[in-house]
């Protein structure tokens, strides 16, 4: 290990303030294992894609974000493709979501600490859309909605707890109004009312919600999990069997797997990549097979095919 250049990037807003909580953490297991590491702190949105940049040209290998599923997407932007490097992550946010498919904990404990040391790696698929990388996934309609409110005026933070994410969950069930949408993908054209439309290497959002629950992260493709218009009270029938994924067994879900897709509304609507907010009209989606490395648990439950 210490031959090799390390760098934890933390983002010390993320968790509402744990991840900066938890820097001393990050130096003690920096210390007590000898690791030829440094320890740096974001200062703003963007910032964690220019640190691991920078580092990237200063020779650092092992890029570590110690935050949510936001922190995870800025570092991962700078080494997708990168040959030698590899992403491993530290959970220390409000949405751990990505951390699912390596298989450690949403929050990190000290046998964590242990198996992300031991370096097991694998390469993973990288989602792309419109010119940018998603590595949990995308999402567009109902969630990209309850993410646009959960936003702030400045778009840098996500606003308040758990509890205030419910309430718009909520509310927005009640308030969500479908949009035309027409998709291509697999030699087909689809238009429908869109509800919900999730592309994703991963299976969890929002913490609690599997809505692919049948995604490989390593695979070559994306799941899709298409959700017509609704009315109220089947909104609420479907997602409360998201959960436990059985809402793919539903005439009104179309689920299934491609290697890119296009999408189009209207107008501008809000989307989400890993929990980031942008806004477009017209998507490009595709998948980049194998494009990262990272470190998972092969104790754990992790969305890997391993054989």
């Amino acid at each position: 290990m210490k031959d090799k250049k390390w760098v934890f990037i933390v983002n010390p807003i993320a968790g509402n303030g744990y991840a900066g909580r938890y820097v001393e953490k990050v130096k003690e297991v920096v210390k007590n294992n000898s690791l030829n590491a440094t320890v740096v702190l974001t200062e703003k949105k963007g910032h964690a894609t220019e640190l691991a940049g920078s580092l990237l040209k200063d020779g650092c290998q092992y890029f570590i974000p110690v935050g949510g599923d936001g922190t995870v997407n800025e570092v991962a932007q700078a080494i997708v493709g990168k040959k030698d490097v590899t992403l491993g992550v530290v959970s220390a946010g409000t949405g751990n979501d990505f951390i699912q498919i390596l298989g450690f904990s949403d929050l990190f404990t000290d046998r964590d600490w242990e198996i992300l040391l031991e370096e097991n790696i694998i390469k993973m698929d990288v989602g792309r859309c419109n010119g940018n990388y998603f590595f949990n996934g995308m999402g567009l309609g109902f969630d990209a909605q309850v993410a646009a409110e959960n936003y702030d005026e400045s778009d840098t933070v996500k606003k308040g707890s758990q509890l205030k994410y419910w309430r718009q969950i909520i509310k927005t069930i009640f308030l969500y109004k479908e949009k035309n949408m027409k998709t291509q993908t697999n030699g087909k054209n689809h238009e429908t009312k869109c509800f919900i439309n999730t592309v994703a290497n991963g299976r969890r959002f929002g913490g609690d919600f599997f809505l692919t629950p049948k995604a490989i992260a390593n695979d070559g493709l994306l799941d899709v999990c298409m959700i017509d218009e609704l009315s109220i009270m089947k909104r609420l029938a479907i997602l409360l069997k998201v959960p436990k994924g059985t809402h793919i067994e539903d005439n009104k879900v179309n689920y299934y797997q491609t290697d890119k897709l296009v999408i189009e509304f209207d107008k501008q609507v809000p989307h989400h990549l890993d929990g980031e907010l942008f806004f477009a009209s017209r998507y490009e989606v595709d998948v980049l097979p194998k494009a990262i490395q990272v470190i998972y648990n092969p104790y754990g439950g992790h969305y890997f095919n391993t054989k």
